[in-house]
């Protein structure tokens, strides 16, 4: 019998909680890496190509936030795999961690979502207000003839930031609820 395979004097509550960290760590971990690798390439593709300038949602406060939020995504993504980890841990008897550290480990991945989605919240706050300035802007007579029209249009780039803006949200989304379910069955498990 490897180290990997549950023993069989492992209590059948671990077993269970062992199942669901490698269940629930593969999900989150794959969801939430497509996710961020979706948001990297439209923030690499879009970013550079955006019209420059205070109209643009790509600069300031909006980027560094949305980036910000992305940047933590890589570190909550590798929060999942590492429930992976945890339940091969929990499976051999000599490295098995106390359920106190098994909770904590989990309330860490559950804070990095929060603080990632966080971010990515005040980076979409802000990109949405520069996105309704610019629609109020082109809503001006004659804007459109200005020699500075294209940045106060809302382009199809502005929509892309939005978009994996988007995508950053929903995958610490999916880390807090797997975080949340994870520690709402190992808290049941008493």
């Amino acid at each position: 019998m490897s180290n990997l395979e549950i023993n069989g004097n492992t209590p059948q509550a671990v077993k269970k909680i062992a199942a669901q960290l490698k269940r629930v760590g593969w999900a989150g971990f794959w969801s939430q890496l497509a996710l961020a690798v979706v948001s990297s390439l439209i923030f690499l593709f879009a970013i550079p190509f955006a019209s420059t300038g205070a109209s643009n949602p790509g600069t300031g406060g909006s980027l560094l936030f949305a980036v910000g939020g992305l940047v933590i995504l890589y570190g909550s993504t590798y929060w999942s795999f590492r429930y992976v980890r945890l339940s091969r841990q929990l499976k051999n008897p000599n490295l098995r961690p106390k359920k106190a550290e098994t909770i904590q480990i989990v309330r860490w991945g559950l804070l990095a979502s929060l603080l990632g989605m966080g971010s990515s919240v005040l980076g979409a706050e802000s990109i949405g207000g520069t996105l309704l300035g610019k629609s109020l802007s082109t809503a001006l007579p004659g804007a459109i003839f200005s020699p500075d029209a294209l940045s106060k249009i809302i382009q199809p780039l502005d929509i892309f930031i939005v978009l994996a803006n988007t995508h950053t949200i929903t995958a610490h989304f999916i880390g807090i609820v797997c975080s949340l379910w994870l520690l709402d069955r190992i808290q049941k498990q008493g």
